[in-house]
């Protein structure tokens, strides 16, 4: 199922977004996506079983113990830890999911239905938050050869 404009514009509506992906090390794309999107006025929670802090930000060890009601997800692991985070998320109440590319596969988007997200997959985030430098030609690219979202 191709994603819609409609599942993008709504998930980068939210302004409180959880992620999942973000390493310690502070070398990974989530890292960069977390700086980015914070960058760009987002309130993102870095979700990691034992990191207390990421980038010098507090880190959460689950979706229930954020500091605020939040409904979205960035996701960046492989497809096989990310299952165990769309159920997680799901019970805790979230209901917008984003498969940053390299996370999905069938099985993951599959789960996502199942559950009722609502789900963006195949699509880089950083190409839709405000985008810039080479993210905005990224989109520009992408664009001249009919390859964004459809309305």
């Amino acid at each position: 199922m191709k994603t819609s404009r409609a599942a993008v514009d709504e998930f980068l509506a939210k302004r409180a977004i959880a992620i999942v992906g973000a390493s310690r090390s502070g070398k990974k794309f989530g890292n960069i996506a977390m700086r980015e999107l914070r960058a760009k006025g987002y309130r993102v929670y870095p979700i990691h079983p034992i990191a207390t802090t990421i980038d010098d930000q507090p880190c959460f060890s689950s979706f229930v113990k954020l500091p605020e009601k939040v409904d979205a997800l960035l996701v960046v692991v492989p497809p096989i830890a990310a299952l165990d985070v769309i159920r997680d998320a799901a019970q805790a109440g979230l209901h917008y999911v984003w498969l940053q590319q390299g996370s999905e596969s069938a099985d993951v988007v599959a789960l996502c239905h199942e559950l009722h997200l609502v789900v963006i997959s195949g699509e880089c985030i950083l190409m839709f938050a405000q985008p810039r430098g080479f993210h905005k030609l990224h989109r520009w690219i992408w664009g001249a050869f009919g390859r964004l979202p459809a309305h």
